[in-house]
């Protein structure tokens, strides 16, 4: 894949969809390709997470978390690890390629370097993530109300 089309990719992702071309331009000069064959493993879950990927081509397979919820299949576009640009934490699923896929590797060192020489962009994505995380309590607080119209049900024997 060429530097543009891996900056096309990385405009696809929501949290690099608003960075200036130049930006996106180092993430994906920066960038490792993987290629990967159907059930190889990209990391198992507990692994130590020091980056992300994006899935360029193909399926990838997120399975195995602690939740033991259904597995989350991954297509082009989608973001591996997202927390694991920002922080230190382990794999929480074993992703596996489903078909031939191709992945990019992006390195939290890379991203961290970025946010310091460019400090614009750690508020934009401040913002990305804050937007994001407010949604998600949002949700929470519906799920919440709607467990609690359940608990005020009567009993059925």
């Amino acid at each position: 894949m060429s530097l543009d089309a891996d900056i096309i990719l990385l405009r696809r992702v929501p949290l690099f969809a608003e960075l200036p071309a130049e930006q996106l331009r180092l993430i994906a000069f920066g960038a490792v390709r993987l290629d990967l064959v159907p059930g190889q493993v990209l990391f198992r879950a507990g692994a130590k997470a020091d980056c992300g990927y994006i899935v360029s081509t193909g399926k990838i397979e997120l399975s195995g978390s602690a939740e033991k919820r259904e597995p989350v299949i991954c297509e082009p576009g989608a973001l591996i690890g997202e927390v694991a640009l920002f922080i230190e934490t382990r794999r929480p699923a074993t992703a596996t390629a489903l078909a031939p896929s191709q992945v990019i590797e992006i390195d939290r060192k890379l991203i961290l370097r970025m946010l310091g020489e460019y400090p614009y962009l750690a508020v934009r994505m401040r913002s990305i993530l804050a937007d994001r995380l407010s949604a998600t309590v949002f949700e929470l607080g519906k799920v919440r109300q709607a467990l609690a119209r359940i608990e005020r049900m009567p009993r059925r024997n």
